[in-house]
């Protein structure tokens, strides 16, 4: 087979890209390279440059590289961008999914697995979250993937597809130093880039019903879901006709903020105590994976812990920010 990866030069997918092509799987990228890196990528990845807007280029590179299954993750991903601009949102991850579902039934893909997020649950009050909860997002963005997971289920089962939705929880660490996520939206990024200008660490809100009253969540290495992201679409490889497999990624253990800030200042060196702001908007006080599911139907669980994630994104850190480490 020829996977087709979308967005696989981005933090995630090019963690995917190297997973799935390290493990004999022949793999091409497009990614517009709005956020993506083209570094990341060994020059045996071909790497297209485009948008999945663009039907034209989505017709010739299925063809081109006989494509046989897609692994689609080019999306925008920050929550609070997507309540403020719903309508990029929108058109990037949900008509941008439609342009790439047309173009890949015209060519007879039969395989397509989709980068969903724990964004669809909104904030369950539930001490573990199942496939099963109720989706009830909460923004724009969380409302484009629920949206987009319906539209790849109803595609594949009127055209014959095998189908998979992988609900992210929090991601975080690097397989590789340079493959570390450059960007500063998520919290491990966050409390490294105001550590390292010498200022206090955030914690929003303090008086959630957990246990030290801080928010609880649940942290996936990048090379474990990029492994999860190669299981799955082996499952899909070898099954035939329609079919659906939708499976939270995520580890089933809960940490809390103040656990990680303070996991972050023993890595780093850096002891700042954090400062607290008052909650934000639409935090759930926890939410943690059931891991159940995947368990079962695939035999996968997760294999490292927060400390290989915090220590491998520090490093990735201190590679782009050469003043950074202590001593």
């Amino acid at each position: 087979m020829t996977w087709l990866i979308t967005g696989g030069a981005g933090y995630i997918g090019a963690h995917v890209a190297l997973a799935m092509r390290e493990a004999g799987e022949k793999v091409v990228v497009l990614d517009d390279v709005s956020s993506g890196v083209a570094e990341r990528l060994p020059e045996e990845i071909p790497l297209v440059r485009g948008a999945v807007l663009d039907r034209e280029l989505l017709d010739r590179t299925l063809a081109e590289h006989d494509v046989t299954g897609v692994v689609h993750l080019a999306a925008k991903k920050q929550v609070g961008q997507s309540v403020e601009e719903p309508l990029l949102y929108y058109r990037q991850n949900l008509h941008g999914l439609t342009v790439l579902l047309e173009a890949v039934v015209e060519a007879g893909v039969q395989r397509f697995l989709f980068s969903s997020s724990a964004a669809v649950y909104g904030v369950p009050d539930l001490e573990m979250i199942p496939e099963t909860a109720p989706c009830v997002p909460i923004n724009p963005y969380g409302e484009t993937k629920l949206a987009g997971e319906w539209l790849v289920r109803a595609t594949g089962r009127a055209h014959g597809m095998s189908t998979a939705c992988l609900r992210y929880f929090n991601v975080a660490g690097a397989a590789r130093p340079e493959l570390a996520d450059t960007g500063v939206f998520n919290i491990i990024p966050m409390f490294f880039d105001r550590i390292t200008r010498g200022e206090a660490p955030r914690i929003f809100g303090a008086d959630y019903p957990t246990q030290d009253g801080t928010c609880v969540r649940d942290y996936i290495h990048v090379a474990d879901l990029a492994d999860a992201h190669l299981t799955v679409a082996r499952r899909l490889a070898d099954q035939d006709g329609a079919g659906d497999l939708t499976v939270n990624i995520g580890r089933g253990v809960g940490v809390s903020v103040r656990e990680l800030s303070d996991l972050v200042a023993e890595i780093t060196g850096y002891d700042e105590q954090p400062v607290i702001e008052p909650r934000r908007p639409g935090d759930a006080a926890k939410a943690v994976a059931s891991v159940d599911l995947i368990a079962k139907e695939l035999g996968w669980t997760a294999s490292r812990g927060v400390r290989e994630m915090v220590e491998s994104a520090w490093d990735g850190w201190c590679l782009r920010h050469p003043g950074a480490r202590l001593g």
